[in-house]
């Protein structure tokens, strides 16, 4: 089954608690970058036309930073071997249902 693309954004707000922000991205028209914001400080950016979320230094880069970019560079190449597997997979169903 395939779902039309979408962004989920939700705010939770309640007194004397942190405020909540969780953004789902769900579509292929989401596009992601690297780049030096200002003072050459590294930004991470994902973006569709409804949302974005872009990740960066407070400051000059620590280890607590190195250990945020090696994760999320650890989450995305896991994401992208679980794509690639099941892009694999369907494309080997699809090819098993065709006559030989």
């Amino acid at each position: 089954m395939t779902l039309s693309p979408y962004t989920y954004v939700t705010v939770s707000m309640r007194p004397d608690k942190p405020s909540r922000f969780s953004i789902a991205f769900c579509s292929a028209e989401l596009r992601a970058r690297a780049w030096l914001g200002e003072n050459g400080k590294p930004c991470f950016d994902l973006d569709t036309s409804d949302a974005s979320v872009t990740v960066s230094t407070s400051g000059p880069v620590t280890d607590d930073d190195l250990t945020v970019a090696r994760t999320i560079f650890n989450a995305a190449a896991r994401y992208l071997a679980d794509c690639e597997r099941l892009h694999g997979g369907e494309s080997h169903e699809a090819n098993d249902g065709e006559a030989a």
